[in-house]
């Protein structure tokens, strides 16, 4: 810190807001799970707790748990807020609270980097990553912590080098309450997809942090009790292709050393699969599965949309080539592109069949600020942010016949025999390229024996015995039963029922047709006075 030691003590609350609910939370497995509560602890806000003065108080809140209480508020001399633009609401609503107890409001994160002016109230807008601008509002909250009589903003110049960020403060989150655990190696992305914001938030230049790093992390987030599996959030974590091979091999003996405790799973470009010693190295490493964004099966809208690195190889070679070392394909489909026609939603579930990829985020397209689809779209007069609608995008063809588009692919592809045939699919051509892990004392301790069974219990009486799909899981959880494949079957029958319960949802209005919708459903109206 330049000038952060000098300053007083301070008491910071720093809230998460809580997401709407979407494909990606999983909220539908958490029953299903041993006391987990939210999918995946927010990176940014504990990498700002962490940057903090040493001698300055910080509590942690993420609302997907728990909503933050009249006493966090009136205990604390400033409130950080961090998200994204899904939301939005929640944030300003955070923002709210806080200023009922008459206390500062620093926001940072994407959302408002990408659109400050979209945040009029906060006190304090912190615009950029982690850098000159954060050492400048500590010297400000240092020097005093009443509201200023005009909102503040903070931009950074400087930012500091991933190299040199703390940990994250992850001993102020409840750890074995998420889902996953989380950890970034990289920032950045060389691509310009024309609907992705990564480059201009972030750059085109992928920024890094060291294998120590990375390594030191991993022992934190093993000590607090992470579960299962630990997601890199990198952009692209090929963007650097030297850097992952060189991260790699400290991977394998992390997970040597540690009886390969936990799976990882990562993002990356689809042309991953032109890189074989790449993929083996990963499979070493407990790589289970990539999330790919795939987006469209058209070569002329991937064309478009300047993706044309996913047509370096044919889609489904190169899908199946990452299946080959045990990895699974995550797939990201977007609906509602200018070259969409009527019958693109065919397409689409046709390559679903073909490719046997389980699990596919299908969002309807959403402009996101800082991207050239944005630009585009504004200067065409197309961009629509009515709260009513499911995207913010005038499509070329009608709305209402791209919604009932996205709700056919999603009725079909999330029917239950349909899924459970694209996991058995799996069973066969995936799970045995999988690296076999070993039957270590961290795997094998009667701590994490009972938790497979608690979790197997609740699975089998709640897809088992309740599920109206009860039939079509005992097909498929049997054969796996009796030969002993435990692990397979958690790994791949709780996301299956959290996609088969959304899927319902979403084809009923009830769920929102996009990641970044934030269209607000009536269910959800009292949650945002929640603690007030």
């Amino acid at each position: 810190m330049t000038h952060a030691n000098n300053v007083c003590m301070r008491r910071i609350l720093c809230v998460f807001p809580r997401y709407e609910p979407s494909f990606g939370t999983f909220e539908y497995a958490y029953p299903l799970l041993d006391r987990t509560k939210a999918f995946m602890p927010p990176q940014g806000l504990l990498v700002i707790a962490a940057a903090l003065p040493a001698h300055w108080d910080v509590r942690f809140v993420d609302e997907n748990m728990a909503p933050a209480t009249p006493e966090d508020f009136t205990w604390a001399d400033a409130v950080f807020v961090s998200g994204m633009h899904i939301q939005r609401r929640q944030i300003g609503n955070i923002n709210d609270r806080a200023h009922r107890f008459g206390k500062p409001t620093v926001l940072g994160g994407p959302s408002v980097s990408a659109c400050p002016e979209n945040y009029p109230d906060f006190d304090y807008l912190h615009v950029g990553e982690l850098g000159d601008a954060t050492e400048d509002l500590i010297a400000v909250l240092g020097e005093n912590t009443s509201r200023p009589a005009q909102q503040i903003v903070l931009k950074t110049v400087a930012r500091r080098e991933l190299s040199q960020f703390p940990m994250p403060a992850y001993e102020l989150a409840e750890i074995d309450r998420y889902m996953l655990g989380t950890i970034q190696f990289s920032s950045g992305c060389p691509y310009k997809c024309e609907f992705c914001d990564i480059p201009g938030l972030y750059g085109r230049v992928p920024r890094l942090k060291s294998p120590e790093q990375i390594i030191a992390e991993l022992d934190k987030l093993l000590a607090f009790g992470v579960n299962g599996s630990v997601y890199f959030v990198d952009d692209n974590i090929i963007g650097n292709r030297k850097a992952i091979r060189d991260l790699l091999p400290h991977l394998i003996a992390w997970q040597k050393r540690n009886g390969y405790a936990i799976g990882f799973a990562c993002e990356a470009t689809l042309n991953i699969a032109r890189s074989p010693e790449i993929l083996a190295l990963m499979r070493e490493a407990g790589f289970d599965a990539i999330f790919c964004g795939i987006e469209t099966p058209e070569p002329e809208a991937l064309t478009a949309m300047d993706k044309g690195h996913n047509m370096v190889l044919p889609i489904l070679d190169a899908v199946k080539i990452i299946n080959n070392h045990g990895m699974q394909v995550v797939s990201g489909i977007i609906l509602g592109l200018d070259t969409d026609t009527p019958e693109s939603a065919e397409k689409i579930l046709k390559f679903i069949e073909l490719s046997q990829i389980p699990m596919l985020t299908i969002n309807l397209l959403q402009a996101l600020p800082q991207t050239p689809l944005w630009d585009r779209l504004a200067n065409a007069g197309r961009i629509d942010e009515s709260d009513d609608r499911e995207s913010n995008v005038q499509f070329l063809m009608p709305y209402d016949d791209v919604l009932a588009m996205w709700r056919d692919c999603m009725d079909k592809a999330y029917r239950p025999d349909i899924l459970f045939k694209r996991y058995a699919y799996q069973m066969q051509a995936t799970w045995p390229n999988r690296l076999p892990r070993p039957n270590s004392k961290q795997r094998t301790s009667w701590p994490n024996i009972k938790k497979g069974l608690v979790i197997l219990g609740k699975l089998l009486w709640h897809a088992g015995v309740k599920g109206d799909y009860r039939l079509t899981f005992w097909k498929f959880a049997l054969p796996r039963l009796a030969r002993g494949e435990i692990e397979a079957l958690l790994i791949y029958a709780i996301p299956a029922h959290h996609l088969i319960m959304f899927a319902r949802d979403a084809c009923s209005g009830k769920g929102n047709a996009s990641h970044y919708s934030a269209k607000l459903r009536p269910a959800e109206m009292p949650l945002l006075n929640a603690a007030e």
